[in-house]
């Protein structure tokens, strides 16, 4: 066997790819390979995330479900600071890495079985798996907010999925996609290890766009955590692998608002608002189901976590685009924080940083 899916609790091993979470004791699960990232091994003549095909060993070619999502740009945009261009992937977002990963892994499965998906999302998950689907010509049902973004809703329609709207919390619409029904496979993205495994792809890339020279920091906007557990997989299989010596220090980044990792990571206590009225509107989990494990991958790897305030936030959205960078306000988040420690003097201007740039500004609900 080429790789392992096993609780990330009580390490209780499955074979199921249905199964979001661990049949035992219903903590969520983790994909290892099971062998080393090797250069040789990465088709250079495929301008995708497929390129590391031989690293997700589970997927046979002729199962690939593709939408040439992946090796997005790396823009240098200062002396030392360098844009990962995520909102460069077919739907908008860097969901795309764990959709193609999840879909072309089950496709075939639900087709035997005569199933659809169901998937919760605040919008762009939702967007991507939709999209993923109809490629697929699998049915996908997406349970999204009451208030979802006009256009990350008008996206899912169009790729022609059936969206649930659901009043109240976040949790509350993950309750929902999971409420059982005849056909209906739950594959959400926050708790499908098959999904978070996809985004390990962002670390390779990063690596490989630095020539294996690894920046300082890696900068990350994080919400429900599935970029953050991705990409720190990553980076850990390629330090096991001595590809490249150590790992960059991960910075999570938060809005002030909705920032349960920032207070669990610095042991301070949080109290979410009643309303969220951020305009970082891709980041509203609260409590995220993963919360724990994010905390416990973040320390493990001696990361960071940092919060801005909204005109922080603001600020980053328009200096970005006022240089050619049009992201959505949670994109923006990331390099609002890499600001905010510069100026602290937390960190220095010297040290080479990557900031993630995880969705396009055309799903934005802001005018100017």
């Amino acid at each position: 066997m080429h790789y392992e899916i096993k609780c990330s609790k009580c390490n209780y091993p499955t074979q199921n790819f249905l199964d979001f979470k661990c049949p035992k004791c219903s903590h969520p699960l983790s994909i290892k390979v099971l062998f080393d990232f090797e250069t040789e091994k990465i088709n250079t003549k495929d301008y995708s995330l497929w390129r590391y095909a031989k690293f997700f060993p589970y997927i046979k070619e002729k199962s690939i479900i593709s939408l040439g999502e992946g090796w997005t740009p790396q823009v240098k945009f200062s002396e030392n600071v360098y844009f990962k261009l995520e909102n460069l992937n077919p739907t908008g977002s860097f969901k795309d890495r764990g959709s193609t990963i999840l879909i072309s892994a089950l496709h075939e499965k639900l087709k035997e079985i005569r199933g659809y998906i169901s998937e919760d999302s605040s919008g762009n998950a939702g967007a991507s798996i939709a999209a993923y689907a109809a490629r697929a010509n699998i049915k996908a049902k997406i349970y999204v907010p009451k208030n979802v973004s006009g256009p990350k809703f008008n996206q899912i329609k169009f790729y022609g999925a059936e969206v649930v709207k659901v009043a109240g919390s976040r949790n509350k619409v993950a309750e929902e996609a999971q409420k059982s029904e005849k056909g209906k496979v739950y594959v959400g993205h926050i708790l499908h290890p098959l999904f978070r495994d996809g985004i390990r792809s962002l670390a390779y890339e990063i690596a490989e766009q630095t020539c294996w020279h690894i920046p300082e920091r890696v900068y990350l906007p994080v919400s429900a955590g599935t970029l953050l557990l991705g990409v720190i997989s990553g980076f850990e299989h390629l330090v096991e692998s001595n590809v490249i010596d150590k790992m960059p220090q991960i910075v999570a980044c938060q809005t002030r608002q909705v920032s349960p990792l920032y207070h669990r990571f610095k042991n301070l206590p949080y109290k979410p608002p009643e309303k969220i009225t951020s305009i970082a509107d891709a980041l509203v989990s609260v409590n995220p189901p993963l919360l724990n494990l994010m905390v416990e991958k973040l320390k493990e790897v001696k990361g960071e976590a940092v919060i801005v305030d909204e005109n922080e936030i603001f600020d980053a959205f328009i200096e970005l685009a006022q240089k050619g960078f049009f992201v959505e306000p949670s994109s923006a988040v990331a390099y609002a924080a890499y600001k905010k420690q510069v100026e602290n003097e937390e960190v220095s201007k010297e040290d080479a940083s990557v900031i993630v740039l995880t969705g396009s500004g055309l799903k934005t609900m802001i005018k100017p």
